[in-house]
């Protein structure tokens, strides 16, 4: 009976770190780092288009988030900070830094009431409508294989990745030792 119980428990062991494993696997985005961001458009919540290739020459980090995210709520007061500190200075190699947030909603109206209720400062908003949040299969979500929210992107002035899913506190670092005082 002992043995049949630890068996079991090893499988069962094994089994879910398998699943844990092949998790992770499959929501990590497609893109990592040192490819070439895609480049995408939308519309801001003035109406005005947008592309990511209008802010070549600055770093940017573009935040996948959604109303409906409670870590991604949790997230923006650091996020919030990050621009804070960051937008409007001057790089060694970069005309400045951008946050661009890309809002994987239903609604696009949840979206346009979350900017100003979170209070997130960026003008840089677009959404990317989404039928179906198991696969996330709106637009842009799915051009960088985003499976799960939040997700970032740090891109570099030339539209390279320079990481995914980097902690904002690395983020930083990396922008504080690329600015000039």
């Amino acid at each position: 009976m002992k043995k049949i119980f630890s068996r079991s428990f090893i499988i069962v062991l094994v089994l879910l770190v398998g699943f844990m494993v092949g998790k992770k696997i499959y929501m990590t985005p497609s893109y990592s780092d040192g490819e070439m961001a895609p480049n995408f458009s939308g519309k801001l919540p003035n109406g005005q288009e947008f592309q990511l290739s209008d802010l070549k020459g600055k770093y940017v980090l573009i935040d996948f988030w959604g109303s409906w995210c409670f870590p991604c709520k949790a997230e923006s007061p650091a996020i919030i900070d990050l621009h804070n500190e960051f937008n409007g200075k001057k790089f060694k190699d970069a005309e400045g830094f951008e946050i661009v947030g890309v809002a994987i909603e239903k609604d696009e109206n949840r979206w346009k009431r979350a900017i100003p209720k979170w209070g997130l400062p960026w003008k840089y908003q677009v959404v990317d409508l989404n039928d179906n949040f198991r696969f996330f299969n709106s637009k842009i979500a799915s051009e960088y294989g985003v499976k799960e929210v939040p997700s970032k992107f740090l891109i570099s002035p030339d539209g390279q990745i320079l990481s995914v899913n980097q902690k904002l506190a690395e983020i930083a670092a990396f922008l504080k030792e690329n600015m000039i005082n």
